[in-house]
């Protein structure tokens, strides 16, 4: 079907919940490109918003997920599934997890930690510890708890009120995290790395701080995974640069490689507050989403890719950081590994996005002054010079 007429479907059909998309419908990729219908090609620095790490239509990710849908796809969870239980085993072997849940996507996981937290301490007897703390600028989903723990007006002002019991500080504000601490506070919720509102990355210290208050107040410590796990910060999760363990971190985007999934990971001593009952989905864990994320941790390992995110992810930080000399519209360069944020010290990103995409490059702006790159972690230091030479020619 051609651009045009997937257009006017989508204009007649679909809840106008995006205005204006891009211009452009794809039909097919292969590793960091992406193909219309017509047979353009672009070059896929977004990875679906963080999602498609092994790139599209990865061959051993395609034959894995071609056998699995051939076999089975759903069972729901009132039996044992095979890939759930693999899949569960590979994130406790590699991370500080002792238990996981699977769920269908990122918000759904925040939700399930939302719960955990909070059913935590009501099993403790201390039910009044239900409100939690996160921070200003950040995104942790689109339901109406993970709006209300969402950092940011533009997400909330049309649900209010809002689901009671959030309270927002601003990142690396330690004194204002403490001040907002009380005898209530269920857990402090963050991401490592903002990625929503720019791609800005949390200090070490403010990180180790944050763990030892909750250690002493006896307060829970959940990181949101969803966008820095699966080695898009260079570290297979983002808290292994900080040196700390969370209580309890959530997975989804690249877990599944672009199959819908997302997971809630936890210390053994809080997993025990879910009993049966507690918590449950139909779809979540299923077959072949499953699947997915054993493959993906399967070819990550196999292909070095979060030690390539790491290596790829700083040379495109340094080479980025050497046009500020030449640009001096380029205020700042931040990020880890292949998640990294382009400042302007004008208003400048959406014209520039606006300018790669007529070269055929896919990126993505926030507000007016951040360009956001996060390719798929098969990226390339050849296809980091091929983006440098075309961001140049949109700079001048």
């Amino acid at each position: 079907m051609r651009y045009e007429e997937i257009r006017k479907l989508d204009e007649a059909y679909y809840m106008n919940t995006f205005g204006a998309r891009t211009p452009v419908a794809f039909s097919e990729g292969k590793g960091i490109h992406l193909y219309t219908e017509e047979g353009v090609c672009y070059t896929d620095f977004m990875a679906g918003i963080a999602v498609t790490a092994l790139g599209h239509s990865h061959p051993k990710f395609v034959s894995r997920l071609k056998e699995q849908v051939g076999k089975l796809l759903h069972t729901s969870s009132l039996y044992y599934i095979e890939n759930q239980a693999r899949l569960a085993e590979k994130i406790v072997k590699c991370s500080a997890a002792d238990r996981v849940f699977f769920a269908n996507s990122g918000a759904e996981a925040n939700e399930g930690a939302i719960k955990l937290a909070k059913i935590y301490h009501y099993k403790k007897s201390n039910p009044e510890k239900s409100e939690i703390i996160t921070l200003v600028n950040s995104f942790h989903g689109r339901t109406l708890a993970t709006v209300a723990a969402t950092g940011q007006e533009k997400y909330q002002k049309p649900y209010r009120p809002l689901t009671p019991g959030f309270s927002h500080v601003p990142l690396g504000d330690f004194d204002a995290l403490t001040s907002a601490v009380t005898d209530n506070t269920a857990a402090i919720m963050l991401e490592l790395v903002q990625g929503e509102s720019g791609v800005h990355p949390a200090e070490i210290e403010y990180i180790k701080a944050i763990r030892k208050l909750c250690d002493d107040k006896e307060i829970l410590f959940i990181v949101d995974e969803v966008q820095t796990g699966m080695g898009r910060t260079g570290k297979l999760f983002a808290y292994e640069h900080y040196g700390i363990e969370p209580d309890i971190f959530t997975l989804a985007k690249a877990l599944g490689g672009g199959v819908p999934i997302g997971a809630v990971c936890a210390k053994q001593f809080v997993a025990d507050a879910f009993s049966p009952g507690d918590h449950g989905t139909t779809f979540g864990g299923n077959p072949l989403a499953t699947c997915a994320g054993c493959a993906v941790f399967d070819i990550l390992e196999e292909e070095k890719l979060v030690e390539n995110s790491a290596e790829v992810g700083a040379y495109m930080k340094e080479k980025l950081s050497a046009l500020s000399t030449e640009f001096p519209v380029i205020s700042e360069v931040r990020g880890m590994g292949l998640m990294i944020g382009v400042e302007f010290a004008e208003p400048i990103a959406k014209d520039v996005q606006a300018k790669l995409l007529e070269k055929k490059y896919l990126v993505g702006a926030v507000g007016t002054t951040v360009l956001r790159l996060v390719p798929p972690l098969v990226l390339s230091k050849n296809d980091v010079d091929e983006f440098i030479t075309v961001l140049k020619e949109c700079l001048i």
